[in-house]
């Protein structure tokens, strides 16, 4: 299993960070697509319950850092992202993650989704880190070509895929 703290290079656009490290299984699919597509991340644990003062530190220094977009994925409650969210300028994308104290995964979708106007969080999929990472690598590449590039071919590879499976089926 990939380690929590986890960084492609010295200088990551996208910061992934999760409620708790038993998060990861989730989380390290958004790792994983933002790596396919060669956009730079960083990852860890920030708590928002358990570790406030990281979570304001985080969410505080990552414009100074060189951060473009953040994705939050926590379970239960789901404050991370919401939290986050009114702490920074940078878009959030939040992750609702169906933990063991989960009602459904309904209390996380809820509490990432209802946000007040003012404060918002984009929002995929119960469990759906790849998509949060799709999303985040499509905010960075409005501003860079080789990101568009690689999205194309990565959407490309998609399509021949279903092609390939309906070929299959239909032969």
């Amino acid at each position: 299993m990939t380690k929590v703290k986890e960084t492609m290079s010295k200088s990551p656009k996208i910061g992934i960070i999760m409620g708790s490290k038993s998060d990861l299984h989730i989380m390290q699919d958004a790792a994983d697509v933002l790596k396919e597509l060669g956009v730079d991340y960083e990852i860890t644990v920030v708590s928002a319950h358990r570790t406030p003062d990281r979570m304001f530190s985080y969410a505080r220094a990552a414009a100074d850092r060189g951060l473009k977009v953040i994705i939050a994925g926590a379970g239960g409650a789901a404050h991370l992202p919401g939290m986050v969210a009114s702490l920074t300028h940078l878009p959030v994308i939040g992750v609702p993650v169906k933990s063991s104290n989960s009602i459904d995964g309904w209390d996380s979708i809820l509490s990432i989704l209802q946000m007040p106007n003012g404060i918002p969080v984009a929002t995929v999929a119960l469990n759906a880190a790849k998509n949060a990472g799709i999303l985040a690598a499509q905010i960075l590449s409005t501003r860079d070509e080789t990101i568009v590039q690689n999205l194309i071919a990565y959407k490309e590879e998609l399509k021949r895929k279903v092609e390939e499976s309906a070929a299959e089926l239909e032969d």
